[in-house]
């Protein structure tokens, strides 16, 4: 309940004689008016009081004249009356009672101010000012409160982040365990070869010394006898000599001494031989071992020339075996109709599937000619033939026309093969890679394969780019000739040929880095750990399936599986099997990822980035901000930087992520 119009009792005026005798208490309340409104509505002006008043009027109390005492001016009462009945009717439970309260008291004191004309300069301006101090603690608190929320959030996420840090770093710190003790074996093994090598040395060094003891005794030996041979020789000079002359025992003494000390001399110098060269190889053992060497060399370059040789020769078999095959096939099928028809089997059949380029494919040709006579067949294949255009008329240089078949006139049909579109294709990647490496900004596939045809083939850019199309459009099974144009036409993001390549590039990693031998084959136990290893995320069931199909690619005995092998292309230079399945499994995968967040953005029209967002570190908590901000973008249609609270519709922004390279980035393994 509000009130419309108050009107206050002035203050009371005190007046003092000059006898000083006795002090009157005089004043006048005029009559009050108090508009009584509607129950529920709010006056909008705040300056009126008392705000819940009925109508009544407000009687003029008698005086009262007071000796020794100052009564209380009746304004001030009402005013205590009005405050503490405005208070009481304050709801104590709701959020903003403190408000209400200032409030009260604003209008009180507004009512002291009009009533006090003399002071109501001052006390405005005081007011103002407290009103301006308010208004600015009020307004900090409104941009503070976002912020303890936003608070609140960040300390979330950091705490969810080092709880991820933990996780991950208890995973290294496992790995480094199992390293360091697969090293501590690794230094045991060659601890014990040490010690084997060790006690070769010292019986090598216990035979040395043998062998050296033989040629020392042989020396002194042969010295002994030459000593004693010219011992005889002087005998039979002095038995010659008329007159014998005797030596002098002193003599013979002192050179005995000098003989001994001549030895002691030899004796240490022979010791400090055999100290410092005991370890050292002796020049005809070491020239020796470097003639083996070359010697081993020359014969290792012509072993592995006659190698490279054989291997061309079994190649080029190969190749002709493979292309007599489907003729030796007929044959035998020809002989299996009787005698009548063995003259047939010596006439040479032509191969039909050098045909499939023409035509459009393997699998097209198959169809084509399935069931079909050699009669027959030739009249399907100048059919086809006589259907190709020899010329095409160029679609003009309009907007609506993709600018790399921007061109008018007769442009010659070029009638390009399957494998040299597929060299095309591979070799337009192999630029368009490099370009986006060097560059932050990449390119649309259309404008690059515009800029590469012009650069590449120039004058006859025009007809490469015509020819390339039709083959393109005629070998539309082949799913890498099929990837190539849905991402030119703009069906599906560069980020899937992209993330495939990656796929595979960090596979063979993994398969090299447990090849410990370097011998290019893995064992079974060791394959699958390698894929394990590589795919964290996919089942037991999907490792098994890996597995079988790489054993039956390379019809592996089960003891050890070349993964070099599987990396190798057929002749119109596509993956086999393996690598195929191993596409397969990964697209399955991101469908997979897109239908879970489907589930979690069920029920939602629209969505923003930000629900985006929420939703992907639901499903998926290890995705990394940088990841998480590019998808966001591939949603949204625009940059990483530039991401509002725009909202989209809810199937179009799944719909642009199954066609991107999105894929779960948790760590663990599935059950």
């Amino acid at each position: 309940m509000s009130v419309k119009e108050l009107h206050l009792p002035p203050l009371l005026h005190f007046e003092s004689n000059s006898r000083g005798s006795q002090r009157h208490i005089t004043g006048r309340m005029s009559r009050t008016k108090f508009i009584k409104t509607k129950e529920g509505e709010t006056s909008s002006d705040l300056s009126s009081w008392p705000a819940d008043a009925t109508y009544q009027i407000v009687q003029k109390p008698k005086k009262k004249i007071l000796h020794g005492s100052l009564a209380k001016p009746r304004f001030l009462e009402q005013l205590q009356c009005h405050l503490k009945r405005e208070l009481e009717a304050l709801d104590t439970h709701s959020p903003k009672v403190q408000e209400l309260r200032l409030q009260v008291y604003q209008e009180v004191f507004g009512y002291l101010i009009e009533e006090f004309k003399t002071y109501k300069p001052i006390l405005s301006a005081i007011k103002n000012e407290y009103d301006i101090t308010v208004a600015h603690l009020r307004e900090q608190i409104r941009d503070l409160l976002p912020l303890r929320a936003k608070l609140v959030l960040v300390s979330e996420q950091c705490e969810k982040r080092i709880l991820d840090l933990k996780v991950q770093e208890r995973d290294e710190i496992r790995n480094l365990k199992q390293e360091c003790q697969r090293l501590q074996e690794v230094v045991k093994s060659m601890r014990r070869q040490q010690s084997a090598l060790q006690i070769q040395v010292d019986h090598l060094k216990e035979d040395l010394a043998s062998q050296y003891q033989l040629y020392r005794d042989e020396h002194h030996a042969r010295k002994l006898l030459i000593t004693t041979i010219s011992t005889m020789r002087s005998t039979e000079r002095d038995d010659n000599n008329e007159e014998v002359e005797s030596e002098d025992p002193m003599v013979v003494k002192m050179a005995l001494q000098v003989c001994r000390e001549d030895l002691t001399k030899a004796h240490v110098e022979l010791n400090r031989l055999e100290a410092e060269y005991s370890d050292v190889v002796p020049r005809r053992d070491w020239d020796n071992l470097n003639r083996i060497h070359e010697q081993t060399l020359i014969k290792l370059e012509t072993l592995q020339t006659d190698f490279d040789q054989m291997k061309s020769e079994y190649d080029t078999l190969l190749e002709v075996h493979r292309q007599s095959a489907p003729v030796l096939h007929s044959n035998e099928s020809v002989l299996q109709h009787g005698s009548d028809n063995k003259h047939i089997v010596t006439t040479p059949r032509p191969n039909w599937e050098q045909c499939s380029d023409i035509l459009g494919g393997t699998e097209r040709c198959k169809e084509l000619f399935e069931g079909q006579s050699s009669q027959k067949k030739l009249e399907i294949l100048v059919q086809e033939m006589n259907g190709q255009n020899e010329f095409f008329t160029g679609h003009g240089t309009s907007s609506d026309v993709p600018i790399y078949l921007q061109y008018e006139g007769t442009i010659k049909n070029l009638k390009l093969r399957k494998t040299d579109v597929i060299r095309v294709i591979k070799d337009i990647w192999r630029n368009k890679t490099t370009e986006n490496e060097k560059n932050d900004y990449f390119r649309d596939l259309q404008a690059f394969l515009h800029s590469y045809l012009v650069e590449q083939y120039k004058d006859k850019s025009g007809e490469w780019a015509y020819s390339l199309m039709e083959s393109i459009q005629n070998n539309l099974k082949d799913d890498f000739i099929c990837l190539f144009n849905e991402i030119l036409t703009g069906k599906v993001d560069e980020s899937i040929y992209h993330g495939q390549t990656k796929l595979l590039s960090h596979l063979l990693k993994v398969f090299i880095q447990s090849d410990i031998t370097q011998c290019g084959s893995l064992t079974v136990l060791e394959f699958s750990e390698a894929l394990k290893k590589a795919f964290p995320l996919k089942s037991d069931q999907d490792i098994e399936e890996l597995l079988m199909m790489a054993q039956t690619e390379l019809r592996s005995n089960g003891v050890r599986i070349s993964y070099q092998a599987l990396y190798t292309e057929d002749t119109d230079g596509r993956h086999k099997e393996f690598l195929s399945l191993v596409k397969k499994q990964a697209t399955a995968e991101r469908l997979q990822y897109i239908s879970e967040l489907r589930v979690q953005l069920e029920g939602k029209g629209e969505i923003d980035a930000e629900h985006l967002r929420t939703a992907f570190k639901t499903i998926d908590p290890s995705l990394d901000s940088e990841t998480l901000d590019w998808y966001l973008s591939v949603a949204f249609k625009t940059m990483e930087c530039e991401l509002q609270a725009q909202a989209l519709n809810t199937e179009v922004v799944l719909q642009r992520l199954s066609v991107a390279d999105v894929k779960r980035a948790g760590p663990e393994r599935l059950p």
